[in-house]
């Protein structure tokens, strides 16, 4: 009993001592440090509270302000299978599709990654059918609308906390409008008479569709969108930023360009490129990436100059396989991930991304973060010397994961379970390292040739109640806590 409470005096006279010498910091955010100090001494010992990561994560770096661009859309989020039956569409064999043609298409796509347990998205070439696709999703009972594109998603999220004024670029139709948060300033340039709509098609853990057995919750999404597969909002975005003056700047929607043209799409590229590079570079800029099925759009977005430009990018497990695919990385040889993904083949092509790619004494580029995350666990990566407050960000990201999921305000141990290995190596290539993880202090960190990784594992949730826009909430969490060093 008296080690409690030496732990609870300590706990005061830190708290005493920020109050003191941090009267900058919102009431809010002392409020919320308490808590998950002494909540800490409260919960139950159990292998789930012990990881929980809102007792790691210590309170945010402030941005002021924040641009996000480029897509933005409607989101349509219903259960997959009730969909694809109001349709008429029976089950059957699954098969991948890079571009969805027909209704049967659909079905087949559905099939094959709801098999898989496996998030995907996918652009529906004809527009006619998708409006009577969009229309009956809309109006099934139950389906539910939602702010959606990762852009929109990422300043929705961000926009909850009051400190910060979110400016948003997209194409925003007057339900998207209703929807936006009243810290997300819309520029008059970015609105239109139409929303864009995104399907998205949700499926739980053991579900079943005819033959098809889920192995965990994941989403499909698909949608004809030809505003943000044009980037029509990017020179908006970036002639906006002279005035709005940010403190950062969040990019995404590059995946929506596989519904162009070959020509249309190398086009449009770099005129981006040309745009991106007309932001200040005392900005930093996050990039958010996305489902992908086309290899050469994904390899000029590595070789055209877009990952120099950027700070910070965001994936999963599904977009980081495809970029090793596309640019013949390591492990490039391997089809699709076999459940959790291996820790020290995700190390090897993260590690690879910021040596080929990132910022080094011999190439300039401005890429020195990448933030990872599967359901399981998150790595964030970075360049030494760029970036700070790396044990809080990842664990800010894992508890946004659990406690979105789930829809509960903090990590609820009887609604989660731990699936992330105890015990992994951290390379499958060079000499590894092989790391056990200790429960009551789940963050852990290791060194490649200047380049830290930041390892934590993610409380999953049992019964998640929405998936959709997961991953922009982690990144979004994560960037909110991580500290960017001046150079």
């Amino acid at each position: 009993m008296w080690q409690r409470a030496l732990c609870v005096g300590l706990l005061a006279l830190a708290l005493g001592y920020l109050c003191v010498l941090g009267p900058e910091l919102p009431q809010s955010a002392l409020q919320h440090l308490s808590a998950s100090l002494l909540g800490g001494l409260r919960r139950a010992r159990s292998l789930e509270g012990r990881m929980r990561p809102d007792t790691h994560a210590i309170f945010p770096i402030r941005f002021f302000f924040l641009s996000c661009s480029v897509n933005a859309c409607v989101d349509v989020v219903l259960s997959g299978v009730k969909l694809l039956e109001a349709l008429g569409l029976d089950p059957g064999d699954g098969r991948n599709h890079a571009v969805l043609n027909s209704g049967q298409e659909l079905k087949e796509a559905f099939a094959y990654f709801m098999q898989k347990g496996a998030a995907a998205e996918r652009f529906f070439s004809d527009s006619d059918a998708f409006r009577h696709i969009a229309q009956t999703a809309s109006e099934y009972p139950g389906a539910q609308l939602y702010v959606g594109g990762n852009a929109a998603l990422i300043g929705q999220k961000l926009a909850a906390n009051p400190d910060l004024k979110i400016l948003l670029c997209g194409p925003v139709g007057p339900k998207l409008h209703e929807l936006l948060d009243d810290n997300v300033v819309v520029p008059p340039e970015s609105m239109q008479e139409r929303d864009e709509f995104h399907l998205i098609l949700e499926y739980q853990a053991g579900e079943e569709w005819g033959q098809v057995k889920a192995p965990s919750a994941n989403r499909f999404i698909f949608s004809h969108d030809v505003s943000n597969g044009a980037l029509n909002m990017l020179e908006v975005f970036v002639s906006s930023l002279d005035e709005f003056q940010p403190d950062l700047v969040v990019l995404s929607g590059l995946h929506m360009m596989e519904g162009q043209s070959k020509e249309m799409r190398q086009k449009r590229l770099l005129e981006a490129v040309a745009s991106i590079s007309d932001i200040p570079t005392d900005i930093p800029i996050h990039l958010e990436l996305a489902s992908m099925t086309d290899q050469d759009l994904m390899s000029n977005i590595m070789h055209q100059q877009v990952f120099p430009l950027v700070n910070s990018l965001g994936l999963n497990e599904q977009e980081l396989l495809f970029l090793t695919q596309a640019a013949s990385g390591p492990h490039a040889s391997l089809a699709s991930w076999d459940g959790i993904p291996d820790v020290g083949i995700v190390s090897d092509i993260l590690f690879w991304i910021l040596k080929e790619h990132g910022r080094s004494t011999d190439r300039a580029s401005d890429l020195t973060r990448i933030h990872f995350h599967t359901l399981a666990y998150h790595i964030l990566v970075t360049v030494d010397g760029y970036w700070g407050n790396q044990v809080a960000a990842v664990a800010a990201g894992a508890r946004a994961a659990g406690t979105q999921a789930c829809a509960t305000e903090t990590i609820d141990t009887s609604k989660v379970f731990l699936k992330a290995p105890l015990e992994f190596v951290t390379s499958q290539m060079d000499t590894p390292s092989k790391i056990s993880l200790n429960p009551d202090e789940p963050v852990v960190h290791w060194h490649r040739e200047g380049i830290s990784f930041h390892f934590t594992p993610v409380l999953v949730c049992k019964d998640p109640v929405r998936t959709v826009g997961l991953g922009d909430a982690i990144s979004a969490e994560g960037l909110l806590y991580s500290e960017v060093y001046s150079q």
